[in-house]
């Protein structure tokens, strides 16, 4: 399942070989140019992950990256710090900042794809390719199947990524609105109300394998995924 990336360089050729080897991984991007173009592109959508250089004009990195830990809005976004500097000094530096990880130029665009893999399955799961399976329910976001005790379940795109994130964030009680900003994006205006009605046809797309019963409400809370 592709992931929105935001890649913060300032320097062209560095961005679109970020940019364009992400994309060829299949994920989506998003480009800036300083620290301030970043911060309205966040405003508007938040990406999956962030993939900041160092030195930029104007306000750094590592000034963008303590703004994005400071907020609550978007101190869950996995950053990787893209950076000339490779004193160890530095590199402690940038992950005591926030950074989930620490790239030193020149890299490989096979090592950038695989730390972002590794970030994204560590803080975002929902965002990989990974199958995930909990008590015979089997999801793969690739062929965008799910599989009830071996037997297909017919599901619409919503409640497909609806259970893809249930089933990478199980026994967690996430609320209505929690719910609006991971699965929809916080970007997207509906109705908290919404959510219950994709909740209903999700447990009925789970019924003919009984899985239904792992979609659970929690009282004055939300809702949870939960195999016990």
């Amino acid at each position: 399942m592709a992931a929105t990336i935001l890649v913060v360089e300032d320097e062209p050729a560095i961005q679109e070989l970020v940019a364009c080897n992400l994309e060829l991984a299949g994920h989506r991007t998003l480009r800036a140019e300083s620290a301030e173009q970043a911060m309205q592109m966040v405003r508007e959508e938040l990406p999956d992950l962030i993939v900041l250089d160092w030195m930029l004009p104007g306000i750094n990195g590592m000034e963008f990256a303590r703004h994005l830990r400071g907020d609550k809005r978007t101190q869950g976004v996995p950053l990787i710090m893209l950076t000339a500097r490779a004193d160890e000094q530095d590199k402690l530096a940038g992950l005591e900042t926030g950074a989930d990880d620490y790239i030193t130029k020149p890299f490989s665009p096979r090592e950038l794809n695989a730390r972002v893999k590794a970030v994204l399955r560590r803080r975002s799961p929902q965002a990989t390719d990974d199958v995930v399976e909990a008590a015979g329910l089997q999801l793969d976001p690739n062929s965008h199947r799910v599989l009830g005790n071996g037997q297909p379940l017919q599901l619409g795109p919503t409640e497909f990524r609806l259970l893809h994130f249930f089933m990478t964030h199980a026994e967690r009680v996430y609320t209505r609105a929690q719910l609006l900003d991971h699965v929809w994006g916080d970007h997207v205006f509906v109705e908290e109300r919404t959510v219950d009605v994709h909740i209903r046809r999700l447990r009925k797309a789970l019924e003919p394998s009984g899985h239904d019963r792992l979609i659970q409400t929690v009282r004055s809370s939300g809702y949870r995924f939960s195999t016990n």
